[in-house]
C-alpha cells in the first residue's frame, strides 16, 4: 500500500470516529454532562444529540433510576451500654446530574457512611428493648438526616430500611429467657381470670337460681292462700245459703213439727252415742227435760227470726 492509501485510510479512520464523537443517542431516565474544553457546558437528557467532535466530551453518566445502596453492618452502642450488629439499605436517586457530578467524589459512598454514623448516633440514644419497637423511627430519622446531607450532592433520600438488629449472645440468651417468663406469666394470668370468671358465672347462676326458687314459692303461697280463702268463701256462702234454705222451710206448713221431730231425733241419737261410750252416766231427772230442750231451741231460733220478720 503506498502512501497515499495509508492515508486515505487514516483519513476515512477520523471520519468514522468524528462521526462517533459527534452523533450520541442518551438512553431513557438517564442524563449525560457534557464539558467543553474541560468546563462543564451542559446537561442532556435522553435522545439523540450532535457534539462538536474533540472539544465537547461526555464527562459523567448517570442514572435516574431508584437506586438501592447495601449499608454494611456495623457496631452500635445502645444507651443501655449494649453492643449490637446493624446493618440495612438505602435507598436514593439522583435529581441534579451537575450537583452529583462536581459537589461530590462519590455520591454513593458517601451516603452510605453518612447513613452509618447517622444510624450510631439514633442507636445511642435508645435503649436496647425499644430499638427492636423503634425501627420506624429510627428509619425516619436516618433518612432526615441523609437527605439534608445529600441535598448539595443533586441526591434525593428516599427512604432506609434497618434490615437486621443482631445483639450479643447473652444479651439474646437473656431476652429469651424474659419473653419465655412473660409467655409463662400471662398464661397463668390468662388461666386464672378464666378460673375467676368461671366462679362468677357459676355464683351468678346459683343467685339467680336462688331468686327463682324463690319467687317460685312466693307464687305458690299465695295461690293455695287465695285457693284456701276462695274456698272458705265458697263454704261460707253454701252454709248461709243452708240456713236460708232451713229458715224458709220452717215458716212453711209443717215446719215447725218438722223441726222438733229433727231436734228430738238428734237428741236421742247423741244421748244413745252417750250411753255406748260409758257405763256410767247422768239420766235427767225428769225426761220431760227432752220436751224442755226442744222448746228452748224452738224459742231461740225464733228469736233469731224475729227481726228480719220485723224488716
Amino acid at each position: 500500500m503506498d502512501f497515499s492509501g495509508i492515508l486515505l485510510l487514516l483519513l476515512l479512520l477520523f471520519v468514522v470516529a468524528a462521526l462517533f464523537k459527534t452523533a450520541r443517542v442518551v438512553p431513557q431516565r438517564e442524563q449525560f454532562v457534557i464539558e467543553r474544553l474541560g468546563k462543564y457546558d451542559r446537561t442532556l437528557d435522553a435522545g439523540f444529540h450532535i457534539l462538536i467532535p474533540f472539544i465537547d466530551k461526555i464527562a459523567y453518566k448517570h442514572t435516574l433510576k431508584e437506586q438501592a445502596i447495601d449499608v454494611p453492618s456495623q457496631t452500635c452502642i445502645t444507651k443501655d451500654n449494649i453492643a449490637v450488629a446493624v446493618d440495612g439499605v438505602l435507598f436514593m436517586q439522583v435529581v441534579d446530574s451537575r450537583a452529583a457530578s462536581y459537589g461530590i467524589e462519590n455520591y454513593a459512598f458517601a451516603t452510605a457512611q453518612l447513613a452509618q454514623t447517622t444510624l450510631r448516633s439514633e442507636i445511642g440514644k435508645i435503649e436496647l428493648d425499644r430499638t427492636f419497637e423503634e425501627r420506624e423511627t429510627i428509619n425516619a430519622q436516618v433518612v432526615s438526616a441523609v437527605d439534608r446531607a445529600a441535598e448539595p450532592w443533586g441526591v434525593k433520600i428516599l427512604r432506609y430500611e434497618i434490615k437486621d438488629i443482631v445483639p450479643p449472645t447473652t444479651v439474646r440468651d437473656a431476652l429469651e429467657k424474659q419473653m419465655r417468663a412473660e409467655r409463662e406469666r400471662r398464661a397463668v394470668v390468662a388461666q386464672s381470670e378464666g378460673d375467676r370468671q368461671a366462679r362468677i358465672n357459676v355464683s351468678e347462676g346459683e343467685k339467680q337460681e336462688t331468686i327463682n326458687l324463690s319467687e317460685a314459692e312466693k307464687l305458690k303461697q299465695i295461690n293455695e292462700a287465695q285457693g284456701r280463702a276462695e274456698e272458705i268463701r265458697l263454704i261460707a256462702e253454701a252454709t248461709a245459703q243452708g240456713l236460708r234454705e232451713v229458715a224458709r222451710a220452717i215458716y212453711e206448713p209443717g215446719g215447725q213439727e218438722a223441726v222438733n221431730l229433727r231436734v228430738a231425733e238428734q237428741w236421742v241419737k247423741e244421748f244413745g252415742r252417750l250411753a255406748q261410750a260409758s257405763n256410767t252416766m247422768i239420766i235427767p231427772a225428769q225426761m220431760g227435760d227432752v220436751a224442755s230442750v226442744v222448746a228452748t231451741a224452738l224459742k231461740t231460733m225464733q228469736s233469731l227470726e224475729k227481726p228480719k220478720g220485723a224488716a
